[in-house]
């Protein structure tokens, strides 16, 4: 074992100490120390339950904003807190069933089955190994075609509005949130989702063209509550993809915030290694790594949503 003396150097009169070797005043150590403060925050949550099952689409029809992304962690989140959630994967691509670590192969009974089939979703519905409080119903590749499937049936945007009123009312246990992982289109399915939900969140990237598209997505909300769905509305905009590195980011924050004061959550998802890392794994970023600063910051997106639908 090798043994190192630190010598003292003297330089006009004084002695440098090798217990100087880390600075809290370093931006670095601030930030590590604002994040293990967090981390202690976040840990001791106690958040409020709803009063009524609270049903959520997340949508943008612009792909790569982290839709995704934030249905499964801000799901993963609020179930760590002991609320019961289920994630309707309604996305073709299946990546919030690969993420929860449910079966979702070709042969596996899917939503496809119950929106265009007859299935219910208590049939099609699996416990996701992240949590015992959460639960998905998978995507499977059938759905790709299921729009076209869609166009000649009766009543073609309430079937998965049929379905989830009719499980909710029917399950064993109470279910606290229902999201519903929209595909990045505004089709059939979309819509169906739309007539099925009470609360539309739209997670948007902080970078450019972030914006685009977002008058066409308020659009179609506006007019499904016209017209489908009154109950309808804008509850949350979550901005992902944060990088404060950079003055775009802050810019595009700052933007979303003056035309959506009253919507946007204060918490902002930072891009990190770590969120990207989680779905290869079969798990959500809580819990892949719940100290990370990705999971943390989902935490207190999914304590902010929790405290604004808390019953007053």
């Amino acid at each position: 074992m090798f043994h190192v003396e630190h010598e003292s150097a003297s330089r006009g009169g004084t002695t440098a100490s090798a217990s100087t070797a880390f600075d809290t005043s370093t931006p670095l150590a601030r930030e590590l120390a604002d994040l293990t403060k967090r981390r202690r925050a976040v840990n001791a949550l106690d958040l409020p339950l709803p009063a009524t099952t609270r049903v959520s689409a997340v949508a943008n029809q612009k792909g790569g904003v982290g839709k995704t992304t934030s249905t499964v962690n801000l799901a993963a989140a609020l179930a760590a807190t002991g609320a019961t959630v289920v994630v309707i994967d309604l996305d073709p691509q299946g990546n919030a069933s690969t993420a929860l670590g449910v079966e979702h192969h070709a042969d596996s009974a899917s939503i496809y089955d119950v929106v265009v089939g007859d299935a219910a979703l208590a049939d099609v519905v699996q416990p996701s190994p992240e949590s015992a409080n959460l639960f998905c119903v998978p995507a499977t590749i059938h759905l790709a075609g299921s729009e076209i499937e869609l166009v000649p049936m009766a009543a073609r945007e309430h079937r998965l509005r049929v379905a989830v009123e009719r499980f909710i009312a029917e399950s064993d246990r109470e279910i606290h949130y229902l999201f519903i992982d929209c595909p990045p289109s505004l089709g059939l399915l979309t819509i169906n989702a739309f007539v099925a939900a009470r609360e539309v969140l739209i997670p948007i990237q902080c970078e450019y063209y972030a914006l685009e598209g977002l008058s066409q997505l308020l659009g179609s909300i506006q007019l499904i509550g016209q017209h489908l769905n009154a109950q309808l509305r804008l509850s949350t905009i979550l901005l992902t993809m944060f990088d404060a590195r950079t003055n775009l980011a802050t810019q595009v924050a700052n933007e979303v915030r003056e035309h959506f004061t009253a919507e946007t959550l204060n918490t902002v998802i930072p891009r990190t290694v770590r969120i990207s890392e989680a779905p290869s794994y079969g798990q959500t970023v809580i819990g892949y790594d719940r100290g990370s600063v990705g999971a943390v910051s989902y935490l207190e997106a999914a304590a902010e949503i929790a405290r604004r639908g808390a019953p007053v």
